[in-house]
C-alpha cells in the first residue's frame, strides 16, 4: 500500500491525528509551532488555531470541547467559543520536560506521557488522569512516551517508549485503570526505524508509525509478527489514525524539523499529512470526560 498527501501542512513535528465522527473531521497538531489543525472530510476545508504553547496531543472531549496536551499540562479547548481553559499542571517543576502523546481509555480517563526536550534517558513518565483531575503516575523512567492503545476487549494496554524499539503489553483493569506489565509484545529492528504513534484495527492488529522507517507498519501484538507496510515518501512518520465515516482510511502525520536541506529536497512532502485506504476497518476513539 502507498499513501497520498491529504493536506500539505509542512509540519515541523506533525503528531496525534484523531477522527472526530460528529464533526466528520480529522484533528492533528504541529507540536513545535503550537498549531491545531482541523481537516473537514466532507468540505475538504482545513482550519487552524495557534497557541502560545507547544501542543503535543489532541483528543475528543464532551460537547464542543477538545482536550489538549501542552508544554506543562493539559487544557480544554472549546471549539465554539475558541476559549482555552487550563485544567492541570504536569511536571511543571521539571522545566526541561514536556507532555507528549496521549489517549483516552474506555472509562474516559486520559493517559498522557512526558519526556525531556533533549531526550534525556528515563526523565519522563506515563500518567493517568480521571474525571476529577486526579493524576496518578503509572510508569516512570520513560524516555520518549508515545503510542497508547487498548485491546478490543479492554483487557490489555499497549504502550510505546520509543527508544526501547518495541511495544509493551500490560494487563489492564478497565474499572480501576490499574496496569500490570505482561510482556514485550513487539520488537522492532533498528533498520526499520523507531516506533512512534500507533492505532488499532477491528482485528486487533497494531498500525505503528516508524520514525526513520518511511512508513506505517502493521504488527500482530499476539505473536510479534510484521504483517504489512504503507509506504510514505517521508522518513519521519509520527502517528496514524483510522478516519472516514466507515473508518476505512488511515490518516498519517509526518515531520520535517530534523531534515537538512538535501533531505528536504529529496523528500519535499515531509511534514505533510497523508492518507491511504486500508484493507481493514478501524476502531472509534474514546471520549475524554475530564
Amino acid at each position: 500500500m502507498k499513501a497520498s498527501v491529504l493536506y500539505p501542512s509542512q509540519c515541523i513535528l506533525g503528531e496525534g491525528p484523531i477522527w472526530h465522527a460528529e464533526r466528520k473531521c480529522c484533528f492533528w497538531v504541529d507540536i513545535e509551532r503550537g498549531i491545531l489543525y482541523e481537516y473537514n472530510w466532507v468540505s475538504k476545508v482545513t482550519k487552524t488555531w495557534r497557541f502560545d504553547y507547544k501542543v503535543t496531543m489532541v483528543t475528543q472531549g464532551t460537547n464542543n470541547n477538545l482536550i489538549l496536551g501542552l508544554n506543562g499540562g493539559i487544557a480544554r479547548f472549546d471549539l465554539k467559543s475558541e476559549r482555552l481553559e487550563w485544567l492541570l499542571d504536569i511536571e511543571t517543576e521539571l522545566k526541561e520536560n514536556r507532555c507528549n502523546d496521549g489517549a483516552c481509555d474506555s472509562q474516559g480517563r486520559l493517559w498522557i506521557g512526558t519526556m525531556h526536550m533533549d531526550f534525556k534517558q528515563g526523565a519522563g513518565s506515563l500518567y493517568c488522569i480521571d474525571k476529577n483531575l486526579n493524576i496518578l503516575k503509572k510508569i516512570d523512567k520513560v524516555t520518549i512516551s508515545n503510542g497508547i492503545v487498548w485491546s478490543l476487549d479492554n483487557k490489555r494496554l499497549y504502550y510505546i517508549d520509543s527508544p526501547t524499539q518495541g511495544v509493551q503489553s500490560f494487563i489492564f483493569k478497565e474499572e480501576t485503570g490499574e496496569i500490570f506489565f505482561e510482556k514485550n509484545a513487539i520488537r522492532i529492528p533498528v533498520e526499520m526505524g523507531t516506533p512512534d504513534g500507533m492505532t488499532i484495527d477491528q482485528e486487533g492488529m497494531l498500525w505503528i508509525a516508524h520514525w526513520g522507517g518511511y512508513g506505517i507498519y502493521k504488527w500482530n501484538p499476539h505473536d510479534g509478527s510484521l504483517l504489512d507496510k504503507i509506504e510514505i515518501p517521508a522518513p519521519y512518520v509520527t502517528s496514524c489514525t483510522f478516519a472516514g465515516e466507515n473508518l476505512d482510511h488511515l490518516v498519517i502525520t509526518t515531520a520535517r524539523g530534523d531534515l537538512n536541506e538535501e533531505d528536504l529536497a529529496r523528500y519535499p512532502d515531509s511534514g505533510n499529512v497523508f492518507w491511504a485506504r486500508a484493507d481493514v476497518f478501524g476502531t472509534e476513539s474514546n471520549t475524554c470526560i475530564i
